[in-house]
């Protein structure tokens, strides 16, 4: 390539270069001059947090089934009447009540023949406690009399008896000697033959022998008849005492045994027939009855159907505790609406609201906070667990007789009213760390100016300083950084 051709391809390029430098630069031009814009305004701004409800009663009375499990709805009043208090509302499924009871009644008469045989059996077991203590108590009794008898009675006569044999024997013994004596002198003369002296001899021998006799039968009752006597009524006194101690305890046990029977089989036929009056007390809740007097609206439309809840109707299954009917008792109404948590933070009790209810679109209700939730709501947390909101009642002033229970509405929750506020729509403020931008459009394009910030009605937000009206700034500016 020549040094001329070379000189013109990097003019060409050069001119190349800045046509598109240029095309870019008009290009951006009218990209910022096509953007929307909004032009600063000064005046009236309302701060507010609005959201959706529905219309309920302040004062109301809720029905609900006090059944336990679950059963099914059988018949329903209709929606709406007015209805007195006694009237019958809701009437549930009660056959496996019915079929529970039959059983149950079974189980209580069974319960009842084992308490009464048990309460009877105590008192057998009681009456034959005392026949037997007393029995052995009169054993004992009589071991002592027997033992008392043989020490102060029988043994004193057994010895006086051995020592009157002994004297008595002595006597025969002196008396054969006497006569003896008197025999051998007479035969000595020949008056008495020799077998006559032989029979005295034999009778003097015969009373020595019982005299023997008489002092062994006295040696033996001292030595060994009394003490032997003596030990056996004493073991005999001692046992007696010890099977009296028996019998005692045996009867003891045996009431304790028999008297935690009876208390068992008492606390059981008690517990069934309590199980009885249960079953018959929940056979009775099966008719729901109107505890006051109003119009009847079904849970399912003052609260507003959420998720998948089907509206309450006959052959519907339902839960204990489960809210089945509202009775608005008054004509005070009060819309109850969801605040977000982002919102929280705004409202408090005692601001004023204006309510728009979808059915009265042409009427304006004014209302007032009254109640904040502590906590979040479960059911819409069970919903959708990253959504967090708390239920808010504003209680409408006056008597709102056109509002209905139920009913969808919007409440708009009065924060401040600002007369004279510079203001801007909320997504024209971008955050730049610690800073709010806002892009105002200058001669040169759009410039980021920051800006102090007030409060905000999630449409426009209050511009504190940083701004002056009639200036324009970006609908859509740039984020930090773009």
């Amino acid at each position: 390539m020549t040094k001329r051709t070379k000189k013109w391809a990097i003019i060409i390029i050069a001119h190349i270069v800045v046509l598109m430098i240029l095309r870019m630069v008009l290009s951006g031009r009218d990209e910022t001059a096509t953007a929307p814009v909004f032009e600063v305004r000064q005046g009236p701004l309302t701060i507010s947090v609005t959201e959706s409800g529905t219309i309920q009663s302040r004062e109301r009375v809720t029905v609900s089934s006090e059944l336990e499990g679950r059963t099914t709805i059988l018949w329903l009043i209709e929606e709406g009447q007015i209805v007195e208090e006694g009237e019958l509302l809701v009437e549930l499924d009660a056959s496996g009540l019915e079929d529970q009871l039959v059983d149950q009644q079974i189980r209580v008469m069974n319960a009842e023949a084992a308490y009464i045989r048990s309460r009877e059996q105590l008192e057998i077991i009681r009456n034959q406690a005392e026949a037997d203590i007393a029995r052995a108590e009169l054993d004992y009794r009589f071991a002592e009399l027997n033992q008392t008898k043989y020490i102060e009675g029988d043994f004193p006569q057994e010895l006086q008896r051995a020592e009157a044999q002994i004297r008595l024997a002595e006597e025969e013994v002196q008396r054969a000697n006497d006569k003896l004596e008197w025999s051998q002198r007479l035969a000595a003369e020949g008056y008495v033959t020799r077998m006559e002296l032989q029979a005295d001899e034999l009778a003097a021998q015969r009373a020595v022998i019982d005299l023997e006799l008489a002092q062994g039968t006295l040696r033996l009752l001292e030595e060994f008849t009394h003490q032997q006597r003596l030990e056996e009524l004493e073991s005999d006194l001692e046992q007696t005492r010890l099977a009296l101690e028996r019998v005692r305890r045996r009867a003891a046990a045996d009431i304790v045994q028999a008297e935690a029977d009876y208390r068992a089989r008492a606390s059981e036929h008690e517990r069934q027939v309590d199980r009885l009056d249960r079953i018959e007390e929940q056979i009775v809740r099966c008719r729901i009855y109107a505890p006051a007097a109003g119009m009847v609206v079904y849970s399912t439309t003052g609260q507003g159907r959420r998720g998948n809840e089907e509206p309450l109707r006959a052959g519907q299954e339902v839960r204990e505790r489960q809210e089945l009917i509202y009775l608005p008792t008054a004509a005070a109404m009060m819309a109850q609406v969801s605040i977000h948590e982002s919102s929280l933070r705004k409202i408090s009790t005692g601001l004023p609201a204006v309510i728009r209810a979808d059915a009265l679109p042409n009427q304006l209700f004014q209302g007032t906070v009254r109640r904040i939730a502590l906590l979040p709501d479960a059911q819409h947390g069970w919903l959708n667990p990253d959504l967090k909101v708390y239920q808010t009642e504003i209680h409408i002033d006056g008597e709102a007789t056109e509002l209905r229970p139920g009913m969808n509405s919007r409440a708009e929750i009065i924060i401040d009213q600002l007369e004279d506020a510079i203001h801007v729509p909320l997504q024209a403020v971008v955050r730049s760390g610690t800073e709010s931008l806002v892009h105002v459009m200058t001669s040169r394009g759009p410039v980021p100016r920051t800006v102090e910030t007030g409060q905000d009605n999630n449409r426009m937000i209050h511009i504190l300083s940083g701004l002056q009206a009639g200036e324009r700034v970006l609908l859509n500016p740039p984020l930090e950084g773009g």
